[in-house]
């Protein structure tokens, strides 16, 4: 063999191999589903995030018109207190008619009437109308709901009441917990729970 023929078989060979190497980049077969493959996690991620960020705030406005429905009920006597009326709830009947104005997006527990878990309600009469609650208690040294001053004695006809509304909604994705988290339980190393509030203050008609 003389060297012509050497370089012309090299280059042959050289030619093979960049013909194969050039014809596996060329080839889109199953680009899609690898690429698929690769977006589709952090795609539903963002996905789903999005959706429980609406359903939150849907629950937030589900929660506000609750409580004005509840409040209405009170200030026209659809629903009293300790007055000898076939309207009267206690407290537990209360909880579970105000659950079951939220029970489309929110549930409650079977014993959340009696036991509260998740949901939670002040409701009391107010005779110095300087001392409205104002602001969403807190436990000392925590983020967290205090709710040990809690009350259900709403009053009679003509008096000043308030009824304020609180609901642990859970956040499942992690992408959205640090923006829309706001309880942090004592010991806790990050925010858990949304917390939804709702506040309505009024004056009983006079019945």
């Amino acid at each position: 063999m003389n060297i012509e023929q050497g370089i012309e078989r090299s280059s042959r060979a050289e030619s093979r191999r960049k013909g194969i190497f050039s014809r596996f980049f060329r080839n889109r077969k199953g680009t899609a589903s690898i690429e698929f493959a690769i977006l589709a996690l952090p795609f539903f991620v963002v996905i789903f995030a999005s959706l429980e960020t609406f359903a939150a705030f849907y629950g937030d406005q589900l929660l506000a018109n609750a409580t004005e429905t509840m409040a209405r009920k009170v200030r026209t006597g659809q629903i009293t207190f300790k007055q000898g009326k076939g309207t009267d709830l206690d407290e537990a009947q209360f909880r579970q008619a105000f659950c079951n104005e939220i029970s489309v997006l929110m549930k409650c527990s079977p014993t959340e009437a009696t036991k509260p878990s998740r949901f939670y309600l002040d409701v009391r009469a107010v005779t110095d109308l300087s001392k409205f609650p104002v602001e969403i208690p807190r436990q000392a040294g925590s983020k967290d709901i205090d709710t040990t001053d809690f009350k259900f004695a709403p009053g009679g006809p003509g008096s000043f009441n308030v009824v304020r509304a609180y609901y642990r909604w859970n956040v499942v994705t992690d992408l959205v917990r640090p923006f829309i988290t706001n309880l942090r339980p004592a010991g806790a190393s990050m925010p858990k729970d949304y917390l939804m509030v709702a506040t309505a203050t009024f004056r009983n008609e006079s019945q």
